[in-house]
């Protein structure tokens, strides 16, 4: 039986992905589990992860700093195919002003965390986890680890532990706004359109499996160009400078081919919406967050014991107080629709859960939740990967 001890307990290839398989079923199995209608998804993996790392499991660092960004690479490109054909579309029915309220969100949000930073003594490099958990954004997350190793000013595991307190709480937090909303703007259910005045139909179309492999050659392209784009250093007048990052690069140029790629033909867009791009997101997004739980474990219980419980309520103040003002504001206002803004508040903090839930109570046909969340979406990632390197150059 020494076999069955020395791969539960070694540290190698073998040990590294028995346990990300585990982190990824489980995690999985559990996200299907709802309370009143509420479900924290593939968020669980992480948490799963987590609850490993935290029995004492010790894995090759390495290893898992590989998986956790190849990981984040595969889900962002992927999200830039998808959204990409629509996004600079969008500009030209409304969506500068729902961006426009997104930009407001992000810097509400920055404004918040800075304040809570000031006010309670935590260093802004242990808030920018804070932060990235409370819009539920893990390439932010990413991306503020890369800069405060390179800058040598704190643990990368800090900011995942923020992260993980924070998020939880987060993905409740967003819904809870979205129904508060309608006491708070009276707003009637009943009588609220669901539809928009005019509706563009897109049709999927079957891709063959030969189609299938060949178009494995731009998602390869993409990722590579991406990363040479999100290596560039853009001077900000700081300690250092910023970067797009191994996520921000690939999502730009996931965005920029998938939109020239169906405007010049060289594909259809029945390749951005084929189920091979969805199975590469979420593939990538479960390999990440599986990665990240069983590297921040330990640190994440110590940070709990440690006092970090705090944290969970600066984490629901960051979530519900911009996204709060921002969205009574686009009611009020701007009498935007109450479906359009539950998608832009899912998409302005990059939550799956939130479209989720606006399409569980929007009526059957309604598309306005998903053009809310399309439209926001890729901008508010270029900005928040920005904002929570911003928050640790801050720091320095």
């Amino acid at each position: 039986m020494n076999w069955i001890v020395s791969l539960f307990s070694g540290s190698g290839v073998g040990p590294t992905v028995l346990y990300l398989s585990i982190a990824i079923f489980a995690g999985l199995l559990l996200g299907k589990l709802k309370i009143k209608g509420v479900s924290l998804g593939i968020t669980w993996v992480l948490f799963v992860g987590i609850l490993l790392s935290a029995l004492g499991i010790s894995l090759n660092a390495d290893m898992l700093h590989v998986v956790k960004e190849f990981g984040l690479i595969l889900f962002v490109a992927a999200v830039g195919i998808q959204v990409g054909p629509g996004f600079f579309k969008s500009f030209k029915s409304g969506g500068l002003k729902l961006n426009l309220l997104a930009i407001a969100i992000v810097a509400l949000g920055v404004l918040t965390t800075i304040l809570i930073a000031k006010f309670s003594g935590e260093s802004l490099a242990v808030m920018a986890g804070v932060y990235t958990g409370a819009i539920t954004n893990t390439p932010g997350m990413s991306a503020a680890q890369q800069t405060i190793v390179e800058l040598g000013i704190g643990s990368a595991d800090t900011i995942a532990s923020g992260y993980a307190v924070a998020y939880p709480l987060a993905v409740v937090g967003l819904i809870a706004t979205c129904l508060l909303l309608r006491p708070i703007c009276r707003i009637d259910m009943k009588k609220e359109p669901y539809m928009e005045s005019v509706e563009q139909e897109s049709s999927v179309r079957a891709v063959s499996q030969s189609s299938n492999k060949i178009r494995l050659i731009p998602i390869f392209v993409i990722i590579a160009l991406g990363i040479l784009i999100g290596s560039i250093p853009i001077s900000v007048g700081m300690a250092a400078p910023v970067k797009l990052g191994l996520a921000g690069g690939p999502l730009v140029m996931a965005l920029l081919v998938s939109w020239l790629g169906v405007k010049k033909h060289w594909f259809d867009v029945s390749f951005t919406e084929s189920q091979g791009v969805a199975m590469l997101r979420e593939v990538g997004i479960a390999l990440f967050l599986a990665a990240v739980g069983l590297s921040a474990g330990g640190s994440f219980v110590k940070t709990i014991a440690g006092g970090g419980y705090i944290w969970i309520l600066y984490g629901v103040i960051i979530t519900m107080l911009p996204e709060l003002i921002v969205a009574i504001f686009a009611r009020l206002a701007l009498h935007l629709n109450y479906y359009t803004i539950m998608g832009m508040i899912g998409g302005a903090t990059t939550d799956p859960p939130v479209l989720a839930f606006a399409n569980t109570i929007a009526p059957e046909g309604s598309k306005m939740p998903n053009t809310g969340y399309a439209t926001v979406y890729p901008l508010s990632m270029f900005l928040r990967i920005f904002t929570a390197q911003f928050l640790v150059l801050l720091a320095a």
